[in-house]
């Protein structure tokens, strides 16, 4: 108090991260999740992101279960994990991912996150240097525009194509890229697309990047939950060819996202990563931020190991079985268009046919409303980067899923034009 008056507080907000965190999706969800009507007495059903784990159909197996009791119970992992992950699960995941590689991954390639958006930060929190520029796919997972516009990152976006089962345009990368552009992000099995790239479309990429002097990052996180006719081929398998950051995690294909447990993965024989400092800053990022816990750590080997077969199969035929009930369902909604089935991952892409639909203005008004008047979520596009479309995430239980996509027919025929 100066002179009998209060001083002014000096006191603000970062307002970089007001703007960019406006952009996620959980600022997003949130917003859908106060918008819903109290007195609704039915189930809410959550189709806005890919997190089935509290479905009694999606259960992790106990396999892995019984892996984080051993290793907590032992008492040998109650301390602080090194800044890149304890050796015996950076080892795992090594062996883990080079059995899809024509060579073979070191732990020293390896380097332990708390899940995969954590890696998205720590990757573009490496990469931001003055000027610099990283291509992103449009429709994207929204975490990496976030961490570039709270970074002041630059980004360009190359269009994924409905119309080609959602591929990507390799020549508008070319387009995009300059002398600042540093890195192309791929996805793949794809979100929030459900796609599958294959082998050959892979290697053009690769062959791209190594033309224009720039290293993917491939975001893996569903790798392996595929379900059509395309096997899941990782990026790594052109590490040769162009130097492929890999972004994985156990969360989706053990459905588990809240152990918190992902990697970087550096593919990258020829060690350009290494001689351009990539590397060294991605530690340096990590030796600042936040390791997974100890435990869960020490229990990977074990989850990697010794989950059976069936499990995953168990999960691949819920997740076809919930792809073709989206898909057929879907075509039945008159202002919906839905212009390929999903191969992979838990998510489809639903575009809304505007000349049938009166009192909603954009996508996102449509799940706002959607959400107060039928107790059901789901994504906007405009946050995936693409207005007037919706993300649907299929991964609950069937009938859930037939509930669910029951209440959005309902509420689309509400709506339609008279």
């Amino acid at each position: 108090m100066e002179n009998g008056r209060v001083k002014k507080w000096g006191i603000r907000g970062n307002k970089e991260l007001k703007r960019a965190s406006g952009v996620t999706m959980s600022s997003v969800l949130n917003a859908l999740m106060s918008n819903l009507n109290a007195s609704d007495k039915r189930g809410l059903i959550p189709m806005g992101h890919g997190d089935p784990s509290s479905f009694p159909s999606f259960r992790t197996t106990l396999d892995a279960e019984n892996a984080i009791v051993r290793a907590l119970q032992s008492a040998d992992f109650n301390c602080y994990s090194s800044t890149v992950g304890i050796l015996l699960a950076r080892r795992a995941i090594a062996e883990y991912l080079s059995q899809d590689l024509p060579y073979k991954l070191s732990p020293e390639d390896i380097y332990l996150t708390l899940g995969g958006t954590h890696a998205i930060e720590i990757i573009l929190t490496a990469l931001n240097n003055p000027g610099a520029n990283i291509l992103l796919p449009k429709p994207g997972y929204p975490d990496y525009e976030a961490w570039a516009a709270f970074g002041h990152l630059d980004v360009g976006h190359f269009d994924l194509l409905p119309e080609k089962n959602w591929e990507l345009d390799h020549e508008s990368i070319e387009a995009l890229a300059d002398e600042n552009t540093v890195a192309v992000v791929i996805i793949n099995p794809g979100n929030p697309c459900g796609n599958v790239y294959s082998y050959e479309l892979l290697e053009k990429v690769a062959k791209m990047g190594r033309k224009l002097g720039i290293f993917v990052i491939a975001d893996e996180v569903y790798d392996h939950l595929v379900f059509g006719e395309k096997p899941f081929v990782p990026m790594g398998v052109c590490g040769s060819m162009v130097p492929v950051i890999t972004i994985g995690s156990i969360s989706k294909r053990w459905i588990v996202p809240g152990w918190r447990l992902g990697w970087i993965a550096t593919n990258d024989p020829n060690g350009v990563l290494q001689k351009s400092g990539i590397v060294e800053c991605i530690i340096g990022c990590l030796n600042v931020s936040s390791s997974p816990v100890t435990f869960i750590q020490a229990a990977l080997p074990q989850i990697l190991s010794e989950t059976k077969d069936f499990f995953f199969s168990k999960i691949k035929s819920l997740l076809r079985q919930a792809a073709n009930i989206s898909y057929d369902r879907i075509k039945e909604i008159p202002c919906f268009d839905c212009p390929q089935k999903p191969e992979g991952s838990m998510l489809i892409m639903v575009k809304l046919n505007w000349s049938l639909l009166e009192d909603i203005d954009n996508d996102l008004d449509f799940c706002l409303k959607l959400a107060k008047e039928e107790f059901v979520i789901v994504l906007p596009g405009i946050v995936v980067g693409m207005s007037n479309w919706l993300r649907i995430t299929f991964a609950i239980e069937p009938s859930s899923l037939e509930d669910g996509l029951g209440r959005i027919k309902e509420f689309c025929q509400r709506h339609c034009k008279k």
